[in-house]
């Protein structure tokens, strides 16, 4: 990916695409691939970077919905099941099994989510990643030595999948830039083009220069994830808001609070939702929260409520309790919840996928999760080409592979860039000054970053460190600490002074604090108070 040359081509003005897509997170990178690969033309714009927002914030799972089986959504939890089968297919450097482990302390909780998850399995069919099975207390032990004995009496195993978030999120965007796309981050919607009332257009803005220019189109989809009713606000200033927001919080410790390669996962907390505590590159993620919003934020932030919430959890089912001192992140995102009447709790909004067609002809999507962003852009595009009039096409995307796919069995932490791991085994063999670790007790090394310049558009420190990398979330201090040096590789690859170093190093100190627990001093890293 390229991104001067692909911000060069629509700031010509000479094209009229077939779809502009704004935003670039799951949803409007899986429509851009969608759109591509059946021959459309297609540009995508996102203000930030890909991924910037609840892409990359997730709790790292593709997941049928296990709490949905309570409320009887069979036909969405067999859907989702059926699309998890399809994303390990087309992208098995990231995506793989991962064991869940429901620990039983009560006599009648083995029988009752034994039966739950034999459902699950039936429901997944011939993509079921592995069948459930009771355990006993000895077996439960094996799985997971740390968690809390105390009236433990045995439990259930079941399988589902696990991914990392941000890295899906730049493999599409490559594989959407092969299929034909013009993608551009950091650059932003500014208003929508009209004539007759119709919607044929964006107004966008370069957030490196501040060029202004248009981008026209036949249809535009509105795929801003949690900002969509800020885009919709274009079309229609005072509309009725679309979406909820509900903020998930994730806490990251050490991994010796889950040793092993198995899931913990509590069925129904205080909140009424699943928790889970995950292995994940080395850590152990845990949560999530579901507190209702108020407005959409870039950098949402947990509220200590949540924080307290999460801790609690974790030592009330883990027999070594986690101190505040242990946690290495701490990370939120925001839902976009499809609004159901007057529904007060963010719990019980639709977490399935809605498509909105304006009176302009705007295309909103939104809703859904991770899981299902292939069925939504399929779904989107089949809309827009009625929208614009095209003649439809059918998705080739359940069986095309992402960019990088390929299977594996490297342990080395390469093996989550899949296909390009050789390219840059090989770029770090001819930088041999920059095989040196990135982030001290991290494996990833220095010569990374330049890849991720040259081919992933990364333009900032966060981009590397948050989303190419996922240091900010796996050690969020030494990330801080490690800024200078992504700041100096950055600038050298841009051809950026000093000046942006020194103002790349102070943003991304800034905004990495924010991951810190309760915001503890980091004594000694630049920025800190």
């Amino acid at each position: 990916m390229n991104r001067d040359h692909a911000l060069a081509r629509l700031r010509a003005g000479g094209e009229i695409f077939d779809f502009v897509i704004i935003g670039g997170g799951a949803s409007g990178l899986g429509a851009a691939v969608d759109a591509a690969a059946r021959g459309h033309r297609v540009a995508l714009i996102e203000r930030d970077d890909f991924a910037k927002g609840t892409s990359s914030r997730s709790t790292k799972l593709v997941h049928g919905g296990v709490r949905y089986l309570k409320q009887g959504a069979l036909s969405l939890v067999m859907s989702a099941l059926h699309e998890r089968g399809r994303l390990r297919k087309n992208a098995p450097h990231l995506v793989h099994d991962l064991a869940f482990i429901i620990p039983g302390y009560a006599w009648w909780e083995k029988p009752y989510y034994a039966f739950g998850m034999t459902l699950y399995d039936r429901l997944a069919g011939k993509w079921s990643f592995g069948r459930s099975r009771m355990l006993s207390r000895a077996e439960i032990l094996e799985h997971l030595p740390t968690v809390e004995t105390q009236r433990l009496s045995g439990g259930v195993l079941y399988h589902d999948g696990q991914f990392d978030d941000a890295r899906l999120a730049i493999n599409l965007a490559q594989t959407a830039v092969e299929q034909g796309a013009v993608l551009v981050n950091y650059c932003a919607c500014t208003g929508l083009r009209k004539e007759g009332g119709a919607v044929t257009g964006v107004s966008a803005r370069d957030g490196e220069t501040g060029a202004e220019f248009e981008i026209r189109a036949r249809v535009v989809i509105n795929a801003a994830g949690a900002f969509v009713d800020e885009v919709r606000g274009f079309d229609e200033p005072g509309g009725a808001p679309l979406v909820a927001v509900s903020q998930g919080v994730h806490v990251v410790l050490p991994k010796r609070f889950l040793p092993g390669t198995s899931a913990l996962m509590v069925p129904k907390t205080a909140d009424g939702r699943v928790l889970f505590a995950i292995p994940w590159h080395d850590r152990v993620v845990v949560g999530t929260t579901d507190t209702p919003g108020t407005t959409a934020s870039a950098e949402p932030r947990a509220l200590p409520a949540e924080l307290d919430f999460i801790m609690a959890h974790a030592r009330k089912y883990l027999a070594c309790d986690p101190a505040e001192a242990d946690v290495l992140s701490v990370f939120a995102g925001l839902r976009p919840l499809v609004k159901r009447g007057a529904a007060g709790n963010t719990a019980a909004l639709s977490r399935d996928h809605t498509i909105v067609v304006s009176r302009s002809k705007l295309v909103t999507l939104t809703g859904g999760k991770w899981t299902t962003y292939r069925k939504m852009a399929e779904d989107v595009i089949n809309q827009a080409e009625k929208v614009a009039g095209l003649a439809p096409k059918p998705s080739p995307t359940a069986d095309l592979p992402i960019h990088g796919s390929t299977e594996t069995t490297s342990t080395s932490h390469l093996r989550i860039y899949g296909s390009d791991a050789p390219a840059i085994a090989a770029l770090t063999q001819r930088e041999s000054a920059l095989s040196a670790p990135l982030v001290v007790g991290l494996p990833m090394g220095q010569s990374e970053v330049l890849w991720h310049a040259r081919h992933e558009m990364a333009r900032t420190v966060e981009d590397v460190l948050a989303r190419r990398t996922r240091a900010l979330l796996l050690d969020a201090r030494g990330s801080i600490a490690t800024a200078p040096t992504v700041a100096r590789l950055l600038a050298r690859e841009l051809g950026r002074d000093d000046g942006w170093i020194e103002a790349q190093v102070r943003a991304y100190t800034a905004l990495a604090r924010g991951y810190l627990l309760r915001d503890t001093p980091v004594a000694g890293l630049v920025g800190a108070e």
